[in-house]
């Protein structure tokens, strides 16, 4: 899984982005920075920032904070990966940045709510991992949504754009989307799943920033 790390003159990011970026030596680390900026609620429409502008504007979504997770990750010489939890509509898609430790994988994650965050190393493989998501996704009414998950998306075969383009990535999104995924449930069984409890509900009010 390790790479050669990606320099401050390949990267096109400036000296202070890519000063800031090394700082985040460790998964912790990226994701304690990420912790620390408010999450973007695209109240002037909606945004798919490259790591320079989502640095610029001290906001982030999922999908931002796993390219910047991403980004720091490759300056440590590891692979910038991307995972996309896929789900049935209405609900919304979530995307985190994988990274492996001794054998074991773990994932970052930009959040504003108490489910769908870190993960540790511990999981044997990706679908083990995508599934501790499993009984946290879910609507209001408590129905589970997570259907699929994509193989693991790697940005350094996707060049360099996504560091510092100023515009809207959302083609980069979209191609993510259509990606490879491994569905986890047939049909049949989704009629099965037991809506979450009332419990499971309030705990999800709960959020790191108002809107």
């Amino acid at each position: 899984m390790r790479m050669q790390p990606i320099n401050e003159a390949k990267s096109g990011l400036d000296h202070k982005d890519c000063q800031l970026l090394k700082r985040l030596n460790t998964p912790a680390k990226i994701q304690d920075f990420l912790n620390s900026l408010p999450f973007n609620f695209e109240q002037k429409g909606e945004t798919h920032h490259s790591v320079r502008l989502t640095l610029k504007h001290g906001r982030v979504h999922c999908f931002e904070g796993a390219l910047l997770a991403a980004a720091a990750l490759w300056m440590q010489g590891r692979r910038p990966l991307l995972l996309d939890l896929k789900t049935v509509r209405p609900d919304f898609d979530h995307v985190v940045a994988l990274y492996r430790t001794n054998g074991r994988w773990g994932a970052i994650s930009k959040t504003n709510h108490s489910v769908l965050r870190y993960r540790d190393p511990v999981y044997r493989d990706v679908r083990e991992l995508a599934m501790s998501y499993f009984h946290e996704y879910f609507l209001d009414d408590g129905r589970k949504t997570l259907r699929s998950f994509s193989k693991p998306f790697d940005l350094s075969k996707v060049g360099t754009g996504w560091l510092t383009t100023g515009e809207n990535l959302a083609d980069l999104a979209h191609r993510l989307d259509r990606s490879p995924h491994t569905r986890i449930l047939s049909a049949a069984n989704a009629r099965h799943l037991r809506p979450a409890d009332r419990i499971e509900l309030l705990a999800t009010d709960i959020v790191e920033y108002k809107k």
